[in-house]
This record gives C-alpha cells, structure tokens and sequence, in this order.
C-alpha cells in the first residue's frame, strides 16, 4: 500500500534508554515512518489512545511496568497493531513468551542498525498487507456500506482508504474540506463503520450554537445554575460516552471555549456548569471544518494547542470539481434515490453541463440539483432545461468552457463508471450491456477486460 502523507505508517519505541530511542527513531525516520517515543509503559499507554501506532517496539525491561504487561494491554488497546520487543540475551525466554502472546519477533540487544531496519520494514510489510486487504474486502460494499461515500476516483479512493485504517482506533481526526463536500459523512462512516459502532454518535454544528449556551450544551448543567434551570441537564460530552462525538465547524468556536475545550481534551473530564464535581468522560473526537485552521491559530483566532491536540490525523476531502470523474456516478445515485421509479436519466448535454460545472456547493449542491430537476421534469429524459438556472447559462455560453476541458483520466474514469453501472444493473448480461451501451460484445468484451469488471477481471 502506497505510504503517502495522509497513510504514513506510525511508529511508536517504548525504551528509557534515550540512545536507544534516538537510533531507532533515526531508523524509522528513514523508512518514512511517523515516529513517537515514550519512556515507560505508562506513558506508551497514553500514546496508545492519542497515536494509534502500528508498529511498537518495545524494551522488554520497562521502569515500573514490564515490557510483557504492556504488550498484553497493548493488544488489547490495539490487537492489529503490530509489536516487536528489544531484550538482553540473559531475556531470550522472556522474548519467546512474548511471541506466543502476540509480539511479532524480538530484537537481541546490542544490535546493528541494518537488522534494526529489516526487522522494520518486514513489520511495515505485514500492516499494509492487512490494511490493504482490509480495504479491499470492505470497497465490495462500499458505496453502501459507507453510509453513501459514492466514487470511483483515486482520490475518493484514498479517503476509503483512510476511513478503513481508522475505524476502529480512538485516535483524533481532523476532517478539512470545502462546505459539501461530506464531512458527516465521513466521520459516520469511520464510526458505524467500526467496532464502537453501537456505541452512541453525537454530531455538533458548533458555527449554529448560541455562544451564551455553548458551554451548557457541550458540558451540561447542574440545577439552579442559571436562571430557568429547574433541573441538570447532562451535555453531548456525556452523551456521547464511550462513543464519538463529531465537532462540525470546530473553527467557529470562541476562544474560551477553546480553552474548555482543549482541558476536556487533556483531562478526560467535563465540569458542568454551575457544578463543583467532575466527571470522566471516554470519548472519540472527530472534528470537521471548512477553514484554514493552522492559518487561523497562526493569527491568533484559533488556539495553537488545540489545533495539534485535534490534528493527529488530518483527512482532507476533495472538492468535487477536483474529481469530476465521479459525476456521473453520483448522478446515478441521486436519481435512484429520488426518483422511485428509476427509469429517468439525462440527455448527453445536460450531462456535459452537469460535468463543466464548478459545484462550489459540491455534493450537497449536486444532490440539490437531482431532486430538482426529478421534481420539476415531466420526461423520462431530463434535459438542459431541467437544471438549475445558473447550469442552463453554462450550455447557452459556450466560452465558460474554455479552462473546464475534462482530462484523459477523467474521461476514461467516466467510461469505467458508466460501464460497471450498466453491467451491473443488467446484472452481467453482456449482450444487454451492450445493447444499452450501443456498443458491439467484442469492444464490451474488451473494455470489461481493461476496466477489471465482472467475470474479465483478472486477479493477479
């Protein structure tokens, strides 16, 4: 699996010997890893809930608790995460106990750096085998199994990806991303789509919330504590208990609400307004917003320490003039959603407009458009006059498309689209397929065989 930014494999070494912590973070450093440290078990514990390593690796001799304790709450904490001990030759049956309770292998200490990097590399091998698997098991089912994250482009792709590695961690995600683009969306989808996903989902439009009431809503109150407060109340914090709690519009929050929030974050606990007691709360923080937020912490309008406590994994979302190739798709997919007979589509120029168009409202602008022109159309086909004003003048102006020429990508991803959503509502009957593609069996033939669709994919 492509180790990019957004997938970089991450790497935590759990040793009090700080040169030993050095080399193998030089090591790890090298082999692009996202590299943590602790200390101590306990301090590996915490970086366990925060960082969601992939692979650990730990010293089997650790101040205050073993290196056997910590590997046994580890794969509890983490059971896909892969762990490596580093031990002393007086250790080796301590290390082989270690093996049969989950550790992938064991480091004899002292050790050169080039079996330090093999041992590395094979376990960053195992991990993206298991992700990519995962992923790939999972994309069978994907466009409904994820709660309607339609596409079929690489970059639709890449959040897919993403979605599946962090499913089942509690590690912060920062979901950034135009207004539309499906930032819920997402963060339902690593939600219900894991192993907490009976656990309750609350979602938060923090920019909708009235600044006088934030921190009652978020937090709770105690009775009296306000006028009007005849009896306490608990807040989404606390309803969101041993779940995820989904902060929309995060950078719409003031300052000292951020200061609030930032202490919930750190200490586990909510204090009630009005209240002198506080009590712990086990939350998974997703965060979404349409801002710049290292720019806004940058000039002072939203907290730098809050900005890092959220952003330990960034997922950014594409605009959908960046992925044009999925059109036509999500097209398909709101017009079997709104309409309930399921027989209308659109004339070749109305989807030629539908794909020049910018969509600054993205796929909630798109959906918008569909059950538009669904509600307003008379016909089975739905033509240039069915959409919106604003897309009607993009047809009678030719020049607006200059700049908006679809790629050679795109238009292949648009043909591959079209062909699997034929092929698959006539349920692989070939010759159907290419009837209502207008296109002969042999050319069909070839096309499933490039494309990979149906009985022609080859597996390698």
């Amino acid at each position: 699996m492509k180790n990019t930014e957004q997938v970089r494999i991450r790497f935590l070494i759990v040793d009090d010997d700080k040169s030993i912590r050095s080399i193998c973070a030089t090591v790890g450093t090298a082999l692009g890893f996202l590299v943590m440290e602790a200390a101590s078990g306990e301090e590996a514990l915490d970086k366990l809930e925060t960082g969601s390593p992939d692979i650990i690796l730990t010293d089997l001799r650790l101040p205050e608790m073993s290196g056997l304790e910590f590997l046994e709450k580890a794969k509890q904490q983490l059971p896909r995460a892969e762990v490596a001990m580093m031990t002393g030759h007086a250790s080796i049956e301590s290390a082989v106990q270690a093996m049969r309770m989950g550790a992938y292998d064991y480091l004899e200490k002292p050790f050169r750096i080039e079996p330090l990097r093999l041992l590395l590399s094979r376990m960053e091998e195992k991990v993206s085998l298991v992700a990519e698997n995962q992923f790939l098991r999972e994309r069978l089912s994907a466009d409904v199994a994820l709660h309607g994250i339609i596409g079929d482009s690489a970059k639709v792709q890449d959040v897919l990806r993403m979605v599946a590695r962090l499913k089942d961690t509690r590690t912060p995600v920062l979901i950034t991303g135009e207004s539309g683009t499906g930032k819920e969306l997402v963060a339902r989808a690593i939600h219900f789509h894991g192993v907490y996903a009976k656990q309750p989902f609350v979602a938060v439009d923090c920019g909708s919330l009235v600044p006088t009431l934030i921190e009652s809503e978020l937090f709770g109150y105690v009775k009296g504590a306000f006028t009007g407060a005849m009896r306490s109340r608990p807040g989404l914090f606390q309803a969101a208990h041993h779940g995820t709690i989904f902060l929309d519009e995060i950078g719409e929050l003031p300052l000292e609400m951020q200061a609030k929030l930032l202490r919930v974050l750190q200490e586990k606990e909510i204090r009630p307004v009005g209240g002198n007691d506080s009590a712990k709360v086990d939350v998974r923080v997703i965060a979404a917003t349409n801002r710049d937020l290292e720019a806004d912490y940058k000039n002072g309008t939203f907290r730098k320490d809050l900005f890092f406590r959220l952003n330990v994994v960034s997922l950014h979302l594409p605009a959908l003039r960046d992925r044009r190739s999925d059109i036509p798709t999500l097209v398909h997919w709101f017009l079997d959603k709104f309409d309930n007979e399921k027989v209308r589509n659109f004339t070749p120029q109305a989807m030629e407009c539908l794909l020049h168009y910018d969509w600054p409202g993205n796929i909630r602008e798109l959906e918008n458009c569909i059950e538009r022109a669904v509600a307003l159309g008379s016909n089975t086909t739905l033509d240039v006059a069915d959409l919106p004003p604003g897309i009607q003048l993009l047809a009678q102006t030719s020049t607006n498309l200059v700049g908006h020429t679809l790629t050679a990508t795109d238009l292949e991803e648009i043909e591959r689209a079209t062909i699997k959503r034929v092929y698959d509502q006539v349920h692989g009957d070939k010759e159907e397929a290419g009837r209502m593609l207008g296109i002969s069996r042999a050319t069909l033939y070839r096309k499933l065989k490039r494309y990979g669709i149906g009985d022609e994919q080859i597996v390698s």
